[in-house]
């Protein structure tokens, strides 16, 4: 891959202004409202700057570092799929005219996205959207208007958080595909900057563009050494490829009407989930005389009328909800789709109001047969932090990140 260095101030204007020249839609992160969301941007000082975040079962903070990093955080509720499939679309729309029907369906979006400050588990979202929405037999073509011609910016995730799980579902803190360029942050003796990757042609040829010095050696030395050091950080939790064989055969276990004694339905987890794809269409009257019009919306399989049949739902307790949505995002999704449908984003526990931790549960159905190969690598969410904090004050990331602003997030409907 192509590389330079690039400001991390002067570097990401230029790169924002480079794409918006070229003609995209630009979208990236930016702190609004006590949460980092994304959101247009309209140069790169839109983008954050010296913050991180801190996560937990049922908890998301950020907090001001005091420096000048710019991807030192993890995301928040928001994701990128929002754009490609909104939780909200008109789908078409009907009008009666001389006793006929006219049909008009919504014009596509007139300039494609770039997204900017994609992570690894982000990256890997898309693509599993992209199995599900652009298949062959049955393709979504609202989803492939929004996807097509979309330029990926990967971000080297710097600084896990304690929800985290990727390298259990075969992901890391470093894209490896599905990217036009790729950046990773750098902050040590040889100073801070970002080491710019190109990952397809058309990603050299905007880094061709962009104003920077060609990358030495010691720059990608130095990624790699994030990179290191961060999986090292998180350690896997359990083994994400032998869930599908692992959860088979739980469908009576004890541990679903626990859990969902616990569990509120509001539906939180899979709402803020990059992947989960059901929705529902619904025909609307309008006021206006011989017009109606279609929309499609999220749905949920916690919401009690998601199964209905027959007039009636068939998974109508709290405990068949939850159970349907954990064995299909962890074991079904493989035979529906060949792929998982986690990402291991930790989204889904940060997120949750009752603080229920999607790889705990799988834990306590699953049983010891988790840990056969991860004795040695079991890692506590503290553990995470604690490393996490031991990894910045090492020099690898801007250093002192203590809270002198600490503020609550709004849950998800806020991002």
């Amino acid at each position: 891959m192509n590389a330079i260095q690039l400001d991390p101030q002067g570097g990401l204007d230029a790169l924002v202004e480079l794409l918006l020249a070229d003609g995209f839609r630009v979208v990236g992160p930016v702190v609004t409202g006590g949460v980092i969301a994304y959101d247009d941007l309209s140069s790169g000082d839109d983008l954050p700057t010296g913050w991180a975040v801190e996560q937990a079962p049922g908890r998301w903070r950020m907090h001001e570092t005091g420096d000048q990093t710019r991807f030192g955080y993890t995301p928040g509720a928001a994701s990128w799929k929002q754009y490609v499939f909104p939780a909200h679309q008109e789908v078409l729309r009907i009008r009666r005219t001389d006793g006929s029907f006219a049909v008009t369906r919504p014009p596509a979006p007139e300039r494609p996205f770039a997204f900017i400050g994609v992570r690894d588990c982000e990256v890997t979202a898309l693509e599993v959207l992209d199995r599900v929405q652009l298949d062959p037999d049955y393709p979504d073509p609202r989803y492939a208007e929004r996807r097509r011609d979309a330029f990926i910016v990967a971000v080297t995730c710097a600084v896990p958080s304690a929800t985290c799980w990727c390298t259990s579902m075969d992901g890391g803190p470093v894209p490896q595909h599905g990217f036009d360029l790729l950046l990773t942050e750098l902050n040590d003796s040889d100073g801070h900057r970002l080491l710019a990757e190109s990952g397809t042609d058309r990603g050299a040829e905007l880094l061709a563009r962009l104003p920077g010095s060609l990358a030495t050696p010691l720059d990608r030395s130095a990624a790699v050494a994030v990179g290191a050091a961060d999986t090292d950080i998180l350690a896997p939790k359990l083994s994400g490829k032998e869930l599908p064989t692992l959860l088979a055969g739980t469908e009576l276990h004890p541990h679903w009407e626990e859990v969902a004694d616990r569990c509120l339905a509001c539906s939180n987890c899979t709402m803020v989930c990059p992947t989960c794809f059901c929705s529902t269409f619904t025909d609307h009257p309008e006021l206006e005389p011989d017009v109606a019009s279609r929309t499609q919306e999220w749905a949920s399989c916690f919401q009690l009328d998601h199964s209905n049949l027959g007039g009636r739902p068939v998974r109508a307790s709290v405990s068949a909800r939850y159970r349907q949505w954990l064995t299909h995002k962890l074991a079904t999704w493989t035979e529906q789709f060949g792929t998982s449908g986690c990402v291991g984003c930790g989204r889904c526990t940060t997120w949750c109001p009752a603080g229920i931790d999607i790889v705990q549960e799988t834990l306590a159905l699953i049983g010891p047969a988790a840990d056969r190969d991860n004795t040695d690598r079991d890692i506590t969410d503290r553990d995470i932090t604690d490393r996490a904090s031991d990894h910045r004050d090492s020099g690898h990331r801007a250093s002192d990140h203590r809270a002198s602003d600490h503020r609550d997030s709004g849950g998800p409907g806020t991002a």
